[in-house]
């Protein structure tokens, strides 16, 4: 007998966006179901994700924008997956990146989708790896992972992405301030947008000087001007350079992504384990920790194993 799941998983194979954008309503929505449905999926690692990320208000959104366009010029199937705030009211996603990115909305070959971040920490979504999963196994060339603004330990985007473009503004403070924020362990590749403001000079010097200064890395620093166009030929030159290494099977590339879909799933489990009769055994617990019985380690280790 076919079930449901059979039958979205035969529409996403076949690139259906009806299917693709029920299947993300799944995973989003029932968990228990998505387990059924991404059982059905293929190996994941066909799709070239790109994580673009950075604080808010640096303009992510309008690099996608212009990103999509410069992608399906050259023949792409592109998909995004905008992870927004949570609307307190619904418990969507509050922003609605496909009404800033309607223009190729009615493209059939590009799928954008806003996903709420739910409360989940680190700029994603908790349903995030399993919709790269799913835009992977309907055969789209590139997957934009856009976050909705990272802190201090909220860059967990890289563990997802084949590559990581950090966006930064000037007026955005100094290198310590970045360094703190994690955001030069992380790119791949960093963007100064709106780089005509004042300061823009100023911060990119500031950026090569770090980036010089690692012996690891040496991660490509460009001044973009997203809303005017400007520089995002260099930006596309040097997604293709990382794209190459994809696609010519760089092992490391693709472990890492593989390895953040493994780890991200597993976390979701165990938040899910968290449910109502969770809630009661914490209860439970803390009363003995109330009563000297426990201590509060010992109680979370008995919640949890």
């Amino acid at each position: 007998m076919v079930t449901k799941a059979d039958a979205i998983a035969k529409g996403i194979a076949r690139g259906d966006r009806g299917a693709v954008a029920k299947a993300i309503s799944v995973v989003e929505n029932d968990q228990e179901a998505a387990k059924s449905l991404m059982r059905l999926l293929g190996a994941p690692g066909r799709a070239f994700v790109v994580g673009i990320t950075g604080p808010p208000g640096t303009g992510k959104s309008t690099l996608v924008d212009r990103l999509i366009g410069a992608y399906r010029e050259k023949g792409f199937k592109v998909a995004v997956v905008a992870v927004d705030p949570t609307s307190p009211i619904t418990g969507g996603a509050l922003l609605g990146d496909r009404v800033r990115m309607s223009e190729h909305s009615g493209d059939r070959a590009v799928f954008i989708r806003s996903m709420a971040t739910r409360g989940w920490v680190g700029g994603l979504s908790a349903a995030t790896s399993q919709a790269i999963r799913i835009l992977d196994a309907a055969g789209y060339d590139l997957v934009f992972l856009e976050t909705v603004g990272i802190g201090q330990s909220d860059i967990e985007v890289v563990g997802l992405s084949h590559a990581v473009v950090v966006v930064l503004m000037p007026g955005m403070g100094d290198e310590v301030q970045m360094s703190k924020a994690g955001l030069m362990e992380v790119g791949d590749v960093y963007v100064v947008n709106k780089s005509d403001l004042g300061g823009g000079d100023a911060l990119i010097v500031s950026l090569l000087s770090m980036v010089r200064s690692s012996k690891t890395r040496s991660p490509a620093v460009l001044a973009v001007s997203a809303l005017k166009g400007e520089g995002l030929d260099k930006l596309a030159d040097a997604l293709e350079k990382l794209r190459s290494k994809f696609e010519g099977g760089d092992r490391e590339i693709k472990l890492r992504s593989v390895r953040g879909l493994v780890l991200d799933a597993a976390k979701g489990a165990l938040m899910r384990r968290f449910s109502a009769s969770s809630v009661l055994e914490a209860d439970r617990l803390a009363a003995k920790v109330l009563e000297g019985k426990l201590t509060v380690e010992q109680a979370a280790d008995k919640l949890v194993g």
